[in-house]
């Protein structure tokens, strides 16, 4: 018999009327046996998700405040949809065990109940089993994931589960402590789960049909991908796009699990398959996608006769090393060399950069540019194919928009432009016109 694991995020699992459809989603193929749940997100544009509304709590208690009023809200929130899915079910003792905690115990603790707590009453409404995170997902020492541990620890409590519910979010340390994913790391909870029981199919649930090819904040009605591969995801990921965590692919890439995106709310559409590899482009384009970010400065360090002098980018790296910033891109010519890092990490710290590289590599000129994003054009053999160059700078062109650099990367896969922030949306659109609309 195959296995599906599903994830639902906070959206799909926001009130009752939700988890009637999640449900009812469940439900109907018994091949769905495990799932993944989120902590309650918001029901309409201006509620706050609970775990927020955690996050607040344990602020107010770290400053000596009183949290009943804002925890109340919390219990209410819950206490709602256990009376409304009619359940003869209490989270009474819980809500008591996590009020106290909240003055103890640390932010992932605190932050970790909005997902327990959903997926306890979860399990109840469908009459599956509850499986703590805390029991079968670990983290090491350092607070970096523990696959190993997890994989055999999780796949062996899997088994003597035919149905189960597992909070997503959250695993333990070694020494019991709560750790946390980043927000959002339900998702890798769910890819963690799907790989640990071998599953056919790992379905991510949302509030949106699958992955968009632009961002719908900028490009009006962009389409959606029926199908992208795992590289290309972590591509589009890594420049902005969000409809799911970028490090849930690693847990299913090694087993070859497809992920496909779907939307709670129309579980009727395909939504977005994501695969191992995909032969060609979808529909005859080139492009699977385009993404983009903004907030990079560029550090430009120029001098004569650089390339040949043997270790002088090791040296200019070594002072971003010293001061903890790592680089996004690394454009270079013949006597410059060009560092895109994030305006973020080195806003605090830029003139000692700018002095410590001239000095560690006796630089003729270090200049720092700010106001750059980077757009990524994603897709299938994107490098080899001709005409990919001229079709971009003329859309670019086209748009009176310039160009402050390139960045053709290795895996055939994607192309990097950087333009100035204020012609990131005008870029954006003249790109998902030329390469997707056409």
């Amino acid at each position: 018999m195959e296995v599906k694991v599903l994830k639902f995020g906070g959206s799909s699992l926001a009130d009752a009327s939700q988890f009637r459809k999640v449900a009812q989603i469940i439900k109907s193929e018994p091949e769905r046996r495990y799932v993944v749940a989120s902590a309650p997100g918001k029901r309409f544009s201006d509620d706050v998700k609970v775990t927020d509304m955690l996050y607040k709590c344990f602020n107010l208690a770290k400053n000596n405040e009183n949290i009943d009023d804002e925890f109340k809200k919390i219990e209410d929130r819950y206490n709602k949809i256990i009376s409304d899915l009619e359940l003869d079910f209490s989270l009474k003792e819980e809500f008591e065990k996590i009020k106290i905690a909240i003055f103890h115990a640390g932010s992932d603790y605190i932050s970790s109940r909005g997902e327990y707590l959903n997926s306890m009453i979860l399990a109840e409404y469908l009459g599956y089993d509850f499986i703590d995170a805390e029991k079968v997902i670990f983290f090491h020492e350092d607070g970096n994931f523990d696959a190993h541990t997890t994989n055999k620890v999780l796949a062996s409590v899997l088994e003597n589960h035919e149905y189960a519910v597992i909070p997503g979010f959250y695993g333990s340390m070694p020494n019991g402590t709560i750790k946390t994913f980043s927000r959002g790391g339900s998702d890798i909870t769910g890819s963690i789960v799907a790989r640990a029981i071998g599953a056919s199919l790992y379905e991510n649930w949302t509030d949106v049909s699958g992955m968009l090819m632009a961002d719908p904040r900028i490009v009006e009605n962009p389409k959606v991908i029926d199908i992208i591969s795992y590289k290309e995801l972590r591509e589009l990921s890594y420049m902005g796009a969000t409809v799911m965590h970028e490090d849930a692919i690693f847990p299913v890439s090694e087993s070859g699990i497809p992920i496909n995106i779907k939307n709670t709310n129309a579980p009727q559409d395909k939504g977005t398959f994501i695969v191992p590899s995909t032969e060609k482009a979808e529909g005859g384009r080139m492009v699977t996608g385009v993404a983009g970010r903004q907030g990079f400065s560029s550090i430009t360090v120029e001098k004569d006769m650089m390339n040949q002098e043997l270790g002088f980018g090791r040296r200019v790296l070594e002072v971003l090393e010293r001061y903890g910033v790592p680089f996004e891109h690394l454009p270079t010519g013949i006597d410059t060399m060009s560092v895109v890092v994030s305006t973020a990490a080195i806003v605090d710290k830029m003139d000692n950069i700018s002095t410590d590289i001239y000095r560690a590599v006796k630089a003729d000129k270090v200049r720092i540019d700010h106001g750059i994003a980077m757009i990524a054009i994603v897709g299938k053999s994107l490098i080899n194919t001709k005409g990919t160059a001229v079709r971009l700078f003329s859309a670019i062109y086209k748009a009176d928009i310039n160009v402050r650099m390139m960045d053709l990367g290795s895996s055939e896969l994607n192309v990097i432009i950087g333009v100035d922030e204020k012609d990131y949306a005008n870029a954006l659109r003249a790109i998902y016109a030329e390469f997707i609309t056409r």
